[in-house]
């Protein structure tokens, strides 16, 4: 005899994933569900909600990775369960050849001092805090007061050292910029130094323009200050996006720790170092550049472990990524790679002149970005520009320059391993479509009015009269467009 059964309403196996009820209702946004839900109803709710997000890969925005060999996602994936603090032998080996890549004066059987982070930003934490430390160490045998430490950077700098500052009561002391020199002048920057200076921070590779900041300088600067003065002011470098393109586009470039005044400096794995997101370095020159105070051992783990990081417990599968990159490009691959951004990135520099609508504002000599401003701004700007472009999937800022650029505004693309020659060529071609097209829109830049010769009255255009100058405009160029076709399409 055949027993039969009928189907509950909670049996929904048989029953199309999008025909179930789990899909036709929307769940609590902000609370967990009193019910669960099965597994296919809750990975399909997600993934729809992920195909609303950009494109990654034309995020032009940002310096992280987004592409890596099918391979080593397969090992990203197969230590996605690993803890980070797990692993000795894996961030010791990455440490080490990064160390070496920078320069480390170590010796045949010396081992680098390092760590490996979440990012640039723990590793500029972590770096700052040694500065710190030793400084107060230094003031306390000197018998002077410890209380009021303060870094020299640029006004460029990411906005991780405002948060060091913050967090760790720092006073920030910022070189100003000004038009057409975008990162921090050493002159200026030696001259803000004093005694309670804990270090002066240098970037290769300003996050606005991409520009390396002249670290060899402001070491021989700092140099003759500290003679005179009798003081010891060090000098960390933010090598976030340019630590892993400098040595193999540049290498004859003094920057790292050939020069005696720089004790640390960080970098991002996800960045140049092509690894996806959470992974950066921290490198010191020697062990006596790391306060012993600052490192922990712990032995619950089954075996003594050093460890100076700002959290504990993270992912191992970004160290494997870079571990990954490190033997498998080695130095041919990294420096092919970095030469073909770099080429990608004169490609769309020069597709971007030929319009004669742009000023480029980043160099040839630095991060490969290409960061440009309009020549004329007197009717459309560079947030337009970002806004329409983001209908061709393109995500591409504009910002103002820090104090005292502030009037300068720019739009920049980041030029990444997966940004291709066609791509560049593709983006020049938008961009020129969205540069036709504003200048058949009515401006949406404010009006000026003069009222005499030397004061000018500003006045904006209520929501309701842009709406019908930018519908009058519209109905014109249909017109038009019917005229040259004859109505028809």
């Amino acid at each position: 005899m055949v027993l039969s059964k009928a189907a509950s309403q909670s049996d929904v196996s048989v029953h199309s994933t999008f025909a179930s009820r789990y899909v036709r209702h929307s769940l609590p946004r902000y609370k967990m569900s009193e019910n669960s839900i099965p597994r296919e109803a809750a990975y399909q709710i997600i993934n729809d909600e992920l195909m609303l997000d950009g494109n990654p890969r034309l995020n032009l925005a940002s310096f992280v990775t987004t592409w890596m060999e099918p391979e080593c996602d397969k090992l990203v994936m197969t230590a996605i369960n690993k803890n980070y603090v797990d692993m000795d032998e894996y961030p010791n080996r990455c440490v080490n050849m990064i160390a070496h890549l920078f320069n480390a004066p170590l010796g045949d059987d010396e081992t680098a001092v390092g760590v490996g982070t979440v990012g640039s930003s723990e590793a500029i934490m972590l770096a700052g805090l040694a500065f710190k430390r030793k400084w107060q160490n230094k003031m306390k045998e000197l018998g002077k007061p410890h209380d009021k430490p303060n870094i020299v950077t640029g006004a460029n700098v990411q906005v991780c050292w405002e948060k060091f500052a913050r967090y760790f009561e720092v006073e920030l002391k910022e070189v100003k910029l000004t038009e057409g020199y975008y990162v921090m002048d050493p002159d200026k920057a030696v001259e803000m130094v004093d005694e309670n200076t804990i270090c002066v921070a240098a970037i290769l590779g300003s996050t606005l323009n991409g520009e390396f900041e002249d670290v060899k300088r402001l070491n021989n600067l700092l140099l003759e200050k500290n003679k005179q003065t009798g003081w010891d002011t060090p000098i960390h470098v933010d090598a976030a996006s340019g630590g892993f393109i400098a040595p193999f586009l540049y290498p004859e470039l003094e920057w790292d720790f050939r020069l005696p005044l720089v004790k640390s400096i960080n970098v991002s794995g996800h960045k140049y170092g092509l690894v996806y997101a959470g992974i950066g370095w921290a490198i010191w020159r020697t062990k006596d550049d790391l306060p012993d105070e600052l490192i922990f051992h712990i032995n619950y783990l089954g075996s003594d472990q050093p460890t100076f990081t700002l959290n504990f417990s993270k992912g191992s599968s970004q160290i494997i990524a870079q571990y990954y990159q490190l033997i498998r490009l080695g130095y041919e691959g990294y420096r092919n790679i970095m030469e073909n951004c770099q080429e990608n990135a004169m490609v769309l520099k020069e597709g971007l002149e030929k319009t004669g609508r742009f000023t480029i504002v980043s160099k040839d000599h630095g991060v490969p970005l290409v960061a440009f401003s309009l020549k004329d701004n007197s009717r459309h700007n560079e947030f337009e520009i970002s806004e329409m472009l983001r209908r061709y999937g393109w995500i591409i800022p504009a910002y103002t320059m820090p104090p005292d650029a502030q009037h300068i505004t720019v739009l920049r693309v980041v030029i990444r391993e997966d940004f291709s020659r066609t791509l560049a060529e593709r983006l020049v071609l938008d961009i020129e479509k969205i540069m036709h097209e504003l200048d058949t829109i009515p401006s949406r830049v404010t009006e000026k009015i003069t009222t005499d010769e030397e004061h000018a009255v500003v006045v904006k255009k209520t929501a309701l009269e842009v709406q019908r100058e930018i519908t009058d405009a519209w109905k014109k160029m249909v017109a038009d467009h019917k005229k040259k076709t004859k109505g028809v399409c």
